[in-house]
């Protein structure tokens, strides 16, 4: 029976403190969760892009696709919401990774087809 309790003991510590961490996120500013949200998607789209160090091993373009739709969306959303001073390079950031997308693409969507576009309107390159 003592051997129960220890076991016991560490699954109860090994439980995350859901209520530590609710009245952590009610303390963050929505700003802060947009934005964290937003580079998260960027860094996502980007390792489906193939553009960290391992290149091709974690490449799909049909991911890609989606993540930079959602980050697209999510920055129209957010634009009255969210300061320039975030804003700005989030744009430049999503517009980055539409080029990257357009230069990985075999087949090349038309222009405001791509990932992203129909809330950023075309982009060329």
């Amino acid at each position: 029976m003592s051997d129960a309790t220890p076991a016991a003991g560490q699954a109860a510590a090994q439980q995350p403190d859901y209520d530590a961490l609710t009245r952590d996120i009610a303390e963050v500013p929505a700003v802060e969760v947009i934005v964290t949200v937003a580079v998260n998607l960027m860094s996502a789209a980007a390792v489906k892009l193939g553009l960290t160090e391992e290149g091709d091993a974690h490449k799909d373009l049909d991911e890609a696709r989606k993540l930079i739709h959602a980050l697209g969306g999510l920055l129209d959303a957010s634009a009255t919401e969210i300061s320039s001073f975030h804003a700005s390079p989030l744009r430049d950031g999503l517009k980055s990774l539409q080029l990257a997308f357009r230069e990985a693409s075999v087949v090349k969507d038309q222009p405001g087809q791509g990932p992203g576009e129909k809330y950023t309107g075309p982009v060329y390159g």
